[in-house]
């Protein structure tokens, strides 16, 4: 497909993410519309974007809302949803409602208005703890313990992937599903790792310090793959135009690092050496999470941003905005 002039809705469009999304979206010359609540995100947050983009505040949850900003539109991408680990044990209820009420609405207002194409953002947490890593597309989703809060997220992603491909082999022409693994960057909110490790070191940090003692959740030998915001966007754009009908793509980079290691990197930037304390994980926290990317990186994907550079430019964003007061309740 082409972009240009294509009329897109991105749902969760003022989110992390979606911004960045939007912003592309219309950089390629497509008509864009957002819809969001702005829980976690602002409509502020587009800046010189608002006057380019039709920005729609509403629940996700709310059918006629969501059918409202879906009407007029030739494809959606839904990007809705409560991410943000704390967000998972705090508000389980709160996550698989977005999630599921979410995808329903969405996929059945695009039904009853004639959208034909659709693109689904998952996440690497269907995988829990994967049995092989680097890990494909295909290995199976699991929830492993539906009494522990931390599987809402990925639960309820696993029910918007099994309705949009079930969905899609009917209603509509091309259904395309990205799952994107540990996506950062500047303003990504609060509730992630790199953020976390970012403030906590920077409160830690006295004048004169050349050390600090950093506590951590696990061992610290625990190993992600982090993929820069830019490379993300990178990847769905190739997605929208060459992305098969109800293909599964991971989005994300094959070079790991242990949160030790990922500690002590955020630590340089602040002239100080990071000694890690090892606290207990979470139940259902995994050891090691890195995805294959064989399968996007035929069609042309490669990211281009390194953590050190990715993380120069984080790291810049939250030096310089200290962390608002908690998050609402909604």
């Amino acid at each position: 497909m082409n972009l240009k002039n294509t009329s897109i809705l991105v749902t969760g469009g003022t989110g992390f993410i979606g911004r960045a999304l939007v912003r592309a979206f219309v950089t390629a010359g497509a008509r864009v519309r957002t819809f969001d609540n702005d829980w976690r995100g602002s409509q502020k947050a587009l800046g010189d974007l608002s006057s380019q983009v039709e920005m729609v505040q509403g629940d996700i949850r709310d059918a006629q809302s969501v059918r409202q900003a879906v009407r007029g539109m030739q494809s959606v991408y839904h990007l809705a949803a409560i991410n943000g680990t704390q967000n998972f044990y705090a508000h389980p209820d709160l996550v698989l409602g977005v999630g599921i009420k979410g995808i329903l609405n969405v996929m059945d207002a695009c039904i009853e208005e004639g959208v034909r194409d659709f693109g689904l953002a998952s996440t690497s947490e269907v995988y829990q703890t994967p049995s092989i890593v680097p890990t494909p597309e295909t290995v199976p989703l699991i929830v492993p313990d539906p009494t522990n809060a931390r599987y809402s997220y990925g639960g309820s992603k696993i029910i918007s992937e099994l309705l949009a491909l079930h969905y899609g082999q009917t209603h509509f022409d091309r259904v395309v599903i990205f799952r994107p693994h540990n996506v950062y960057g500047p303003q990504m909110g609060w509730e992630h790792v790199i953020p976390e490790l970012i403030l906590r070191t920077q409160a830690r940090v006295a004048p004169g310090a050349t050390t600090i003692t950093l506590p951590i959740q696990g061992t610290g030998q625990e190993k992600r793959s982090f993929v820069f915001i830019d490379d993300l966007v990178q990847g769905v754009l190739l997605l929208f135009e060459q992305g098969q009908n109800l293909g599964i793509y991971h989005i994300g980079t094959q070079d790991e690092i242990t949160i030790a290691a990922l500690a002590e990197a955020i630590g340089q930037a602040f002239s100080v050496r990071v000694q890690v304390q090892p606290g207990e994980r979470r139940a259902g926290g995994t050891l090691r999470r890195c995805p294959d990317i064989s399968k996007i990186r035929a069609l042309g994907y490669a990211p281009r941003v390194s953590l050190t550079e990715g993380l120069r430019q984080t790291i810049a964003w939250y030096r310089d905005h200290p962390r608002p007061e908690p998050l609402k309740e909604n």
